[in-house]
């Protein structure tokens, strides 16, 4: 079907508006019929990142795209242990899925890519030592070090322990993250006297 280039001016200015990325539903919100999105997808204007996401198919390489598709599609996740480790540089651990936390309540996200790795906070614990991140022109919440931290001795089982404590270690060793913000966030997640031992061997407790 015919679409004018008029509709498809005005929906790259919206698209503009949105840092050039957007979800198929704000598409439609904007007032922006569907087969103006499909005209524009066909024509090479906008590139499909994944099922229901768009970008300006002109703006410059992404830094990172698995964190723009998730920070687009799941709005309200959170970058937590490995991801959050890696982007504070505690890790030698390259992240081979993207992982996130989520509120105990929040539905489950259905993903095709990028690979994602849910874990559920309570409350106070989704809530705590969050810092907004921009990539690419989107943003997303990311646990500061020291909550990361207390996160990585509360989901040990999970990632290892051996993770927590090389971060723990690194983590106070670069000034990154404070004896009393880690005792701060490890009470939040309920893992002060897991923690207690380790920091009394690194002559911080």
């Amino acid at each position: 079907m015919y679409v004018s280039d008029s509709k498809i001016k005005k929906a790259i200015h919206v698209f503009e508006e949105h840092d050039g990325v957007m979800r198929t539903s704000e598409v439609l919100n904007e007032g922006i019929h569907q087969r103006t999105l499909y005209a524009m997808r066909d024509r090479g204007v906008v590139n499909m990142l994944e099922r229901g996401l768009y970008r300006l198919a002109n703006k410059e390489s992404m830094s990172n795209p698995d964190l723009l598709i998730v920070a687009k599609k799941i709005p309200h996740a959170r970058l937590c242990l490995i991801s959050a480790l890696y982007l504070h540089n505690l890790t030698d651990e390259v992240p081979h899925v993207v992982h996130i936390a989520l509120a105990r309540s929040a539905w489950e996200p259905q993903m095709e890519h990028p690979p994602i790795k849910t874990y559920r906070f309570s409350e106070e614990s989704y809530q705590a030592g969050v810092e907004i991140y921009r990539f690419d022109g989107v943003e997303i919440g990311v646990y500061n070090p020291a909550k990361t931290i207390a996160d990585c001795f509360k989901f040990r089982n999970k990632i290892g322990i051996d993770v927590a404590v090389k971060a723990l270690k690194e983590g106070v060793s670069e000034g990154k993250a404070s004896y009393k913000d880690i005792s701060h966030y490890a009470r939040i997640c309920g893992v002060s006297r897991v923690m207690q031992p380790y920091m009394e061997v690194l002559s911080i407790g």
